[in-house]
């Protein structure tokens, strides 16, 4: 059977391109005091503007089971097989209800074929990789066969991000095992990794510095290995985004994509943060 893709949206994949590979987004939503939003139907900028005046910041909630079991039962209806790439089980309860909704489906319908893959990631490091498999299950491919070459991708996808302050982590509370190195971080910037939990992959003595040391990891993967994808991520820093872009341009005749990060990551990460997310050849 034809196979089709599920991802959430903190893999921050442009609409138009969500639409030419007929990928499925399933939103996480953000929790103001009085009402929650997907956060697909919030405009960056002025969420931004929001949490930087206010001292209590929103919540964000993965998915319900119901909105993935209605993604999966549709896909499944019109004879597809599905391949869901979910944000890390480490970052989010996303993969659970994702799984919880695969049992739903089973349940109307056991011939069903639903595989889910916790990608150990998030935001372009995972969408990089929907974008591919979007293209791969176009040209046919199994679901057998999308599954490995999900999992061939995903260990060759890289994610570094250096965030202004460390203030959102902290208030967010989604650094994980970096959380033990936040008194030492106080006089430094961390150059920070998402596989699993995010980690620190290195501390640099300050933002400048950070951000040559990304593009030195960059450099070392693409002179060594060689880059398949490649994407800038700002938050709601697009012209500081912009120059990383034509900086990176300037070594490489690949699209290097731009792409803002949306609410919910966002909100524990915080504005100003500067990434870069790619597959190595």
């Amino acid at each position: 059977m034809p196979v089709k893709i599920v991802t959430d949206s903190t893999a921050y994949i442009d609409r138009r391109l969500l639409k030419e590979l007929d990928i499925t987004e399933v939103p996480m939503s953000i929790n103001f005091a009085d009402h929650s939003l997907p956060e697909t139907e919030l405009p960056n900028e002025q969420f931004y503007q929001q949490i930087e005046k206010t001292d209590k910041l929103p919540t964000s909630s993965q998915p319900s089971p119901l909105t993935f079991y209605q993604a999966f039962l549709e896909k499944t209806e019109q004879g597809y097989d599905v391949l869901s790439l979910l944000l890390s089980s480490k970052l989010s309860g996303t993969y659970y209800s994702a799984v919880q909704a695969r049992e739903m489906v089973l349940q109307k319908y056991p011939e069903a074929n639903i595989e889910i893959i916790d990608t150990q990631t998030t935001v372009m490091a995972m969408g990089l990789v929907a974008m591919s498999l979007g293209r791969y299950a176009q040209e046919g491919y199994a679901l057998s066969e999308t599954i490995v070459k999900a999992h061939d991708l995903l260990s060759r996808s890289k994610l570094f991000f250096i965030p202004k302050t460390l203030d959102y982590l902290k208030k967010g509370g989604r650094i994980g095992e970096a959380s033990a190195l936040l008194g030492s971080l106080l006089q430094i910037t961390p150059i920070l990794t998402a596989k699993g939990p995010v980690t620190v992959y290195e501390k640099v003595r300050t933002f400048e510095k950070a951000v040559k040391k990304m593009l030195l990891l960059y450099e070392e993967d693409a002179n060594t290995k060689g880059i398949e994808a490649l994407a800038v991520h700002h938050i709601n820093c697009p012209e500081e985004g912009k120059k990383l872009v034509e900086q990176l341009q300037k070594t490489t005749s690949q699209e290097v994509l731009l792409r803002p990060i949306g609410p919910v990551i966002g909100l524990h990460v915080g504005p100003g943060t500067l990434g870069l997310a790619y597959i190595t050849k």
